[in-house]
């Protein structure tokens, strides 16, 4: 028999529990922390911009090119494309749960380029991005000035070149995006009056500047071949690409036959400004710069939400005075108290567990066995955990707390049996009553754990999203119990041969407890024997509970993930078509106020 050769040595199953402690404390330390399991699909992102055009032009001319020839790439589950009258476009392709998503962006790429060809010229010069990343929100950052000085342009391009770069190369994080970007930009202004008086058009206007602001490799002076006296080279150099609007506004438009030429300056306001005035971000009333964080897929939300704010707190020191960063949104505070409350749950569980022990086995050392039972099993759990690539989230540890209640069994069951036979014939030594007890409930102990498994480990099988979300749990709760079924076949008879001792007869409010519960435990046997004589009662039992539990899950609400609330909310405002910049900043004004009437409402 197995159990005896523990018996025999119980260092090695304290050797073999301490083994899987130390694997699951490790585990413990590197396994990744989430709200839920992976069930995102993974994303890719392409984006597009067409200046100029309305959102019909761009779904006409730019959207249904792309789509076309994405549509069908490989593991792929749908798409979705926003066209704006900004002239953007953004396409989202969701993949198959666990696809590789450098694979998934390669793929689509490859079709992308297909069509590059059919796109609008000012599109191609624009670009195409294609990037991976994630449809979850990890954080939004907002970038602010007490200096009335720096002015959203200031701000946006201080982000520019301070903040997004290093944003986008921190661990964990999939995209950092500027919302109302607003970059430096040249802008001209186009006196229509004078350009139809001078017979012009704004196309005119746009040939020249493309004509003249260019950057013209134009050679080396003494390059070979030259003749054998030719001592000396040099690259030529020319003015570059045009950075001023002096330099803008200098532009020829057109030369005259009297010797006069007509600029850019002569038919049009030249200046230095935002490259897209349609949208603006604000703080607390103050111009403010919007960063939205998204995190990479199968990234760790609390590792990468912590890499996040080491970075925030390195690029701080290299701002102007008064410009500050500050996260007004995370994703993962919910996520950490979430995962508090439950860790608290399940210390509270091993507490009630151990109380309910005791009261019921009467003896501080047959109470022990079973408490330093279960912390092997659970925490050996989560080195299963770490090895499957699954992490600590609120459906694994909630499979935790139901398992201390399962695990927990085992080891009393061997405990009550030894001391049961301890009892029953008092000569026999502790580790010779634990001998004869194994050799009963040995193969109860495995029959138990196969009965739990064959509940449990079809829940891993389950297709699709939901079964990816239920994986997790039928993982852990089918670990713990093997673990578990272990310790009762090794640890708890060698700690019973060793901790366990003749106590003689219960005494005082033990004696009086040990009573009561052979009372309810006598009453339930009568009550058990009765029924077996009606087995029509009992089917009929068991017919109405599960008729019972078949109608009230037809009447209980259905949802793929519980609501929760999560202490934030977002407000959208759709104001008409025609709504002006100014009105659009009075509603935003409003919305500003109420919010700021409301308590803890940052």
């Amino acid at each position: 028999m197995i159990s005896s050769t523990f018996i025999n040595r119980p260092r090695l199953a304290i050797v073999i529990a301490v083994v899987t402690l130390i694997a699951g404390a490790l585990a413990l330390m590197r396994i990744p922390v989430a709200q839920l399991p992976d069930i995102v699909p993974p994303q890719v992102m392409v984006s597009a911009v067409y200046p100029g055009a309305s959102a019909e032009v761009v779904e006409s001319t730019v959207a249904q090119p792309i789509e076309s020839k994405v549509l069908g790439v490989d593991q792929m589950l749908y798409m979705k494309s926003t066209a704006g009258n900004d002239g953007s476009y953004m396409l989202n392709v969701s993949f198959a749960l666990g696809s590789d998503p450098d694979i998934n962006t390669v793929n689509v790429n490859n079709r992308v380029q297909t069509a590059l060809s059919q796109l609008p010229e000012e599109v191609q010069r624009q670009g195409l991005t294609v990037q991976k990343r994630s449809s979850s929100i990890l954080q939004f950052v907002m970038m602010t000035s007490e200096s009335p000085e720096h002015d959203p342009l200031f701000l946006t391009n201080l982000a520019t070149i301070n903040v997004i770069d290093e944003l986008s190369r921190t661990p964990g994080v999939g995209q950092a995006m500027l919302f109302a970007r607003s970059n430096y930009s040249m802008r001209i202004w186009l006196d229509t009056e004078r350009l139809v008086g001078l017979n012009l058009a704004a196309s005119d206007v746009i040939r020249a500047i493309q004509a003249q602001n260019v950057q013209a490799p134009v050679g080396r002076i003494g390059a070979e071949p030259v003749p054998d006296d030719q001592r000396l080279q040099m690259n030529v150099q020319t003015q570059g690409r045009l950075s001023t609007p002096e330099e803008f506004g200098a532009i020829v438009l057109r030369a005259n036959p009297d010797g006069s030429t007509l600029r850019v300056r002569d038919v049009a306001r030249v200046e230095l400004g935002a490259e897209n005035l349609d949208a603006f971000t604000r703080l607390n009333g103050r111009d403010a710069v919007g960063i939205g964080i998204f995190l990479s897929p199968g990234a760790n939300a609390v590792t990468a939400a912590e890499a996040v704010g080491a970075t925030l707190d390195k690029v701080q020191e290299r701002l102007p005075e008064g410009v500050s960063l500050r996260a007004v949104y995370d994703s993962t505070t919910f996520v950490n108290e979430t995962i508090e409350v439950v860790i608290k749950t399940l210390v509270e569980a091993f507490v009630i567990v151990g109380a309910v022990v005791f009261l019921f086995l009467g003896n501080w050392r047959a109470t022990l066995i079973p408490l330093l039972a279960v912390p092997v099993s659970v925490i050996g759990t989560f080195a299963v955990l770490l090895v499957m690539g699954y992490s600590a989230n609120t459906v694994s540890l909630l499979a935790m707390v139901l398992a201390i209640g399962i695990v927990v069994d085992d080891a009393i069951i061997v405990v009550e049996n030894v001391e049961r036979v301890m009892e029953e014939e008092p000569d026999l030594s502790p580790a010779e009553a634990t001998r004869k007890a194994m050799a009963q409930i040995t193969a109860p102990v495995i029959a138990i754990t196969l009965v739990l498994l064959s509940v449990f480990v079809p829940i891993a099988f389950i297709p699709g999203i939901s079964g990816e979300l239920f994986r997790q749990f039928s993982v852990t709760i089918s670990a713990a119990m093997v673990i578990s079924a272990v310790n009762a076949l090794t640890l708890s008879p060698a700690l019973c041969g060793v901790l366990l001792r003749h106590t003689g007869e219960k005494r005082g409010i033990m004696a009086w407890v040990s009573r009561r519960i052979d009372n309810v435990r006598d009453g339930y046997a009568a009550i058990v024997r009765k029924t077996l004589r009606l087995s029509v009662l009992s089917l009929a039992l068991v017919a109405a509970f599960g008729a019972g539990t078949y109608l009230l899950s037809q009447r209980t609400p259905t949802g793929f993930l519980p609501e929760e609330d999560q202490g934030a909310f977002f407000v959208s405002v759709q104001l008409p078509e025609a709504a002006s910049v100014a009105r659009t900043g009075r509603v935003v004004e409003q919305v500003e106020e109420i919010l700021q009437g409301m308590p803890q409402v940052r």
